[in-house]
């Protein structure tokens, strides 16, 4: 078994949810769409939840739409529900663009204070992941955004969500109907990752961890170029960003241009001369029938299975 050299840290474990519990919602990256976002809500009151939207959930910024509102409103949100002691977990409502402005503006200092509690999100919501992990020392949920179609449409998506917020311990071995070995072998490791095109983004920026050492590294993207794919995976490897990576689990590579076999051909020919295993399309990311996996947690990436194992529930 292999294992990444990094250091450890310890990362604290948010509460699990129970009926009752108190949940906001607020949009941190782009705007959702209003009936989607009703929906969503309708689905978290379906689960016993009392659902708090964030005040500016339904903002659209004045000038650029892809954006929620203004930077300052957005953080502002997502600050306001992470340090209110009578909210259990900080779901966002979609992903899209934005992220990166809005971690900038948080309050690192006033929000270590609060209790931890589960943040959930995927996409442009990998870049909260980073902060909240290099900053707050806490586990986080790379799960579905909730205004989105899957969540809505799919029934696996929600399922697999509700099952790790409310009994995490029966999600502990994670795999996909597609999950297949890509570079053989088995790992140990702490997960972290998420979106490609955030991670290469993110590097060398403010609240960004410094490299994938000691990680099972999640990666997937969504609408990228082969060539672009090409061009972020070697712009991490040229940093130095994925020396000493335990393993590597990808995600969907939906809508992913030429091809999906292209594309599995490009990656095998990046990773795998990093000697680490790696699983192709382990069922998170852009696609139907999402995992909720955790970040922050150690765990057992078996290749040879195409399975990831948390060593201990998300939540605690």
């Amino acid at each position: 078994m292999t294992a990444g050299a990094g250091p450890r840290r310890r990362v604290v474990r948010p509460p699990r949810l129970r009926p009752g519990d108190r949940v906001a919602v607020v949009a941190p990256c782009s705007p959702p769409t209003p009936e989607r976002l009703a929906a969503a809500c309708e689905v978290l009151r379906g689960w016993g939840l009392e659902v708090v939207l964030g005040r500016h959930v339904r903002d659209r910024h004045p000038r650029f739409g892809y954006l929620a509102g203004l930077d300052a409103d957005r953080a502002r949100d997502l600050q306001d529900a992470w340090l209110d002691p009578g909210i259990a977990a900080v779901l966002c409502a979609r992903g899209g663009d934005g992220a990166h402005r809005t971690v900038d503006l948080l309050d690192f200092a006033a929000m270590r204070r609060a209790r931890p509690k589960a943040l959930v999100g995927y996409s442009d919501v990998t870049a909260l992941h980073e902060a909240f992990t290099t900053e707050l020392s806490v586990a986080t949920l790379h799960g579905p955004v909730i205004a989105s179609r899957d969540f809505l449409e799919d029934a696996r998506t929600p399922a697999e969500l509700r099952a790790t917020l409310f009994e995490p311990e029966s999600r502990l071995e994670l795999t996909s109907p597609g999950a297949a070995t890509l570079v053989p072998g088995r790992a140990r490791g702490t997960t972290i990752g998420g979106n490609l095109s955030l991670l290469s983004d993110g590097l060398v920026t403010p609240h960004s961890r410094g490299s994938a050492a000691g990680g099972i590294l999640l990666l997937e993207d969504v609408g990228e170029d082969v060539s672009r794919i090409d061009r972020m995976l070697t712009q991490l490897l040229r940093s130095g960003w994925l020396r000493g990576v335990a393993g590597i689990a990808l995600g969907s590579w939906q809508d992913c241009t030429p091809d999906l076999d292209v594309i599995r051909d490009l990656l095998l020919e990046r990773l795998a001369p990093l000697g680490v295993p790696v699983v192709w399309e382990l069922g998170f990311g852009h696609c139907p029938s999402q995992l909720t996996v955790p970040l922050g947690v150690p765990a057992v990436l078996d290749a040879d299975r195409a399975v990831l194992t948390l060593d201990r529930p998300a939540l605690t």
